[in-house]
């Protein structure tokens, strides 16, 4: 059975790596994409004004809508998507907390996955984190991530997920302190975790977690080489959604089935 989607962000990096990899898969038809940049198409498939996306929604009334645009558009998006009862998966990240509710509010009236990150490899990394941290009490945390010089949001949101896993895993550390970079006379207080943010290049994702403490040091890392990594997961993801009922999910969710 073939799943047929819409792209909403469909010029962008990710909206463009999201309808190549869906036009490499027999089971995945890219009906439509939205973006806010005039675009005639991307990989044959027509891009419309991102204004015209609940007409779309109606009138192809796709499986699912994968979304990669910005908070303030994501948030529309999955409005609309809701009263038209349409899963949405969204890799948008950067909402603030009235944007989040409203992601949430959508989710009581249709399927919503939404993800920080969409490599496989980070939900094993993830998982390793948490048993890492478990294992090893007391030792200093430093987390550190790069991106492309063009993302805006900082500390990325699979950062922000990395924190959450670490402070979930070590009932010490649930209120622990964030020290994002350090400048001048600064010595590291007690349970602290450090953040570091860095932007260059092109580059599409690298987090590394790093334990210090009794001596050794443990380092748990993880690069991705190419976007297409992350289009493949939302795709596997959005194919997923389309059976499940309203509700919120996470990409955690598609991996275990």
């Amino acid at each position: 059975m073939t799943t047929t989607i819409g792209v909403t962000g469909a010029a962008g990096r990710m909206g463009e790596a999201v309808i190549e990899t869906a036009a490499d898969r027999e089971d995945v038809a890219v009906l439509f994409g939205v973006d806010a940049t005039e675009t005639d198409a991307v990989g044959g498939v027509p891009v419309h004004d991102a204004a015209e996306f609940e007409a779309l929604l109606s009138e192809h009334g796709p499986d699912a809508v994968v979304d990669f645009t910005v908070p303030e558009a994501a948030v529309e998006f999955a409005a609309a998507c809701a009263d038209r009862g349409v899963p949405l998966v969204t890799g948008t990240t950067g909402h603030d907390d009235l944007q989040f509710e409203a992601l949430a509010a959508a989710s009581e009236r249709t399927p919503v996955l939404k993800a920080t990150n969409f490599a496989r490899g980070i939900q094993a990394l993830l998982r390793t984190v948490e048993e890492a941290v478990g294992a090893l009490p007391g030792y200093d945390i430093e987390v550190t991530e790069t991106h492309h010089n063009q993302k805006r949001d900082a500390p990325s949101g699979t950062a922000n997920t990395i924190l959450e896993t670490i402070k979930d895993a070590d009932e010490d550390r649930a209120d622990a302190p964030e020290e994002y970079g350090r400048e001048g006379i600064q010595p590291r207080e007690d349970g602290e975790i450090g953040v570091h943010v860095r932007r260059a290049g092109d580059i599409r994702g690298e987090h590394e977690i790093l334990l210090a403490g009794n001596d050794e040091v443990v380092k748990l890392s993880h690069r991705a080489e190419d976007r297409a990594v992350f289009a493949a997961g939302a795709v596997d993801a959005a194919v997923w959604l389309a059976e499940r009922e309203a509700g919120w999910y996470d990409f955690a969710d598609v991996i275990d089935g």
